[in-house]
């Protein structure tokens, strides 16, 4: 398209400084008219390109020019480009080119100021994020199989509306249409990911999910889980509940109450405090804890 060729002309003579009409015409394959028709419509738009002649010469942009002047504010400008380094930095595919144009247009540097690393929580499969977010964007079905909590295998074919990253784990919002309803995949447990060239129109409007898991409206499936966590454990009272859901007692213990999906998933996040927590309530989940555990001492007796 002729606005894309437009915007990689401006792109590579702030890159390159100068540049002949006949580079630009191979690197487009377009003929060399073409190239001086495209540079006419720019400096019409007011970008400054000018040319040399001689030997030594070439089309080329003011040595002061910079694209965003009269359109971005500075603040504007650091907006942008930080929201960029975030998204580079979460390992969001494709940006660093965008990233490194931008810097360009821009006349800045990259300020390297955020760095993340979801490598300790697993490894995270770039080209099934990049086909989930193709099909999102295109609005194609996916085919997946799919893992529940209890490890069994289903077949479904889904429309992706939403990439979600939650908790520490990568989910999927999508529409089942197996089970006709929407639903949330986690991307880890999706298998053998195919997209299909069937077309959806469904999108996200008031998102059902978000006051689900903000523990807002919880769901029948969610239960409200009152826990009693020993003060040794304040590092991770701290860092995994909203101080909202947080009481600290006289004795340094923290008591918790928390909406939990009520799947195996509860069951062993709960465990995982191992003796320095005590579920108070619902009583059906301390019998349930309690019996667990006899179950994995049994293991080492």
């Amino acid at each position: 398209m002729k606005i894309n060729r437009l915007f990689e002309i401006v792109y590579m003579l702030l890159s390159k400084k100068s540049i002949t009409a006949r580079e630009l015409s191979e690197h487009f394959e377009v003929s060399t008219r073409t190239i001086y028709r495209d540079l006419d419509i720019l400096t019409t738009a007011g970008i400054p390109v000018y040319a040399n002649k001689g030997k030594s010469g070439g089309i080329m942009l003011t040595d002061n020019f910079v694209l965003n002047k009269s359109l971005l504010s500075k603040s504007e400008q650091n907006d942008i480009l930080f929201a960029l380094e975030s998204m580079k930095a979460a390992k969001y595919p494709d940006v660093g080119s965008v990233l490194s144009k931008l810097n360009s247009f821009f006349n800045k540097q990259s300020e390297n100021w955020i760095q993340i690393d979801f490598s300790s929580w697993g490894n995270f499969d770039r080209e099934k994020f990049i086909s989930l977010k193709n099909a999102i964007l295109n609005k194609k079905t996916v085919k997946i199989e799919y893992y529940n909590t209890y490890g069994e295998k289903n077949c479904r074919e889904i429309e992706p509306l939403q990439l979600w990253f939650k908790e520490k784990s990568w989910y999927l919002k999508a529409f089942c249409r197996y089970k006709n309803d929407l639903r949330l995949f986690k991307i880890t447990r999706i298998k053998n990911l195919s997209v299909t060239e069937k077309t959806f129109k469904r999108e996200i409007k008031n998102d059902p999910f978000t006051g689900v898991f903000a523990a807002k409206q919880p769901s029948e499936k969610y239960v409200k889980v009152i826990m009693k966590i020993d003060g040794a454990q304040a590092y991770r009272v701290y860092d995994e509940f909203d101080k909202k859901h947080i009481k600290k007692n006289k004795d340094g213990s923290f008591t918790v109450s928390m909406f939990f999906p009520a799947d195996e998933w509860m069951y062993g996040y709960i465990m995982s405090f191992g003796q320095f927590c005590e579920v108070i309530k619902p009583k059906y989940l301390r019998e349930i804890i309690k019996n667990r555990l006899k179950n994995a001492l049994n293991k080492y007796l």
